[in-house]
């Protein structure tokens, strides 16, 4: 499987003129997963999508209290990292005290805001509006503090199976800068940088509904966060509002989510205003030196 991944990740040397590759995936009368740069009888075109699933909604959310005719109108934050939310209101009817456009606030760890008080323009009649949420992850305020990555796993050496913009998978905005380390499932994986945990998924098997597969987020002090993905299932070895030091141990190595083989996926990001992105980083050690299939370094 590890010689397997090494050689799709190969298949990444193709012409640099255009943003991404398309890549087909096949699977065979013994179950076996096969991907390739032609397309084949019964192929299908893999679907990189540049997203994680971490379901914030559950963790973010609006509250409404009513009392004496007024009701106010809260946004709670349950995670543990700041939150960047937009709040605005549409389809009101007999509204008053309703902002104009739209609040934008950057909500405290495992805090509550306040951010509107209505009441009814005209009492005998009831309100009516629709509150509409968005939100983002971290503060996009303050500056990243310079920092070289130790390597975050123990054992190797292991290969750069791509790099950042790699054609491949690589070329989001929340991936833009992110690099894959081909490795064998179960190879332990640890922090690379202190912080605080704030999301984690242990629980998909191969392929699961989640390009990322189990991952792990840590928040770093200066607002920037450390995301390794594609994590072995039921390896999770921290949880949520944990605070690691450098070379705690997370979890185990997998191939999980939108993964083509066994590897660890690891990407730097911050908020930059109502929105994750990939920054630059670098590793304390040479990894570059080693090969870098995506990009057709041998």
């Amino acid at each position: 499987m590890f010689a397997r991944l090494l050689f799709i990740c190969g298949l990444l040397m193709a012409s640099a003129s255009v943003m991404a590759m398309t890549i087909y995936t096949s699977t065979d009368a013994n179950g076996v997963v096969s991907y390739s740069d032609r397309p084949t009888k019964g192929s299908k075109v893999f679907e990189f999508r540049d997203r994680m699933d971490e379901h914030l909604e559950r963790q973010v959310y609006v509250i409404i209290t009513k009392k004496n005719g007024v009701e106010s109108v809260y946004v709670r934050n349950n995670l543990y990292a700041p939150v960047e939310i937009e709040l605005s209101f549409a389809g009101m009817k007999n509204v008053s005290g309703a902002p104009v456009g739209t609040i934008r606030r950057v909500l405290p760890v495992r805090s509550s805001i306040r951010l509107a008080q209505l009441t009814a323009t005209q009492g005998s009649r009831p309100l009516a509006y629709i509150p509409k949420l968005k939100f983002s992850l971290g503060d996009p305020s303050g500056t990243t503090a310079a920092y070289r990555y130790p390597l975050p796993w123990r054992g190797g050496p292991f290969r750069l199976s791509q790099g950042p913009n790699g054609q491949y998978s690589h070329f989001g905005p929340k991936d833009r800068y992110a690099m894959d380390i081909a490795m064998p499932e179960g190879t332990p994986i640890i922090a690379a940088r202190g912080g605080v945990v704030v999301k984690t998924e242990n629980s998909q098997t191969g392929r699961g509904s989640n390009p990322a597969g189990n991952f792990v987020r840590v928040l770093h002090d200066d607002g920037t966060m450390g995301v390794y993905l594609h994590l072995k299932k039921g390896s999770v070895r921290v949880r949520e509002g944990q605070r690691v030091s450098v070379g705690s141990a997370l979890a185990l190595s997998g191939n999980t989510g939108n993964s083509t083989g066994p590897h660890l996926h690891f990407v730097v990001q911050r908020n930059t205003g109502m929105g994750l992105v990939s920054i630059p980083y670098r590793f304390n050690q040479p990894v570059g030196s080693l090969p870098n299939f995506a990009l057709g370094k041998q």
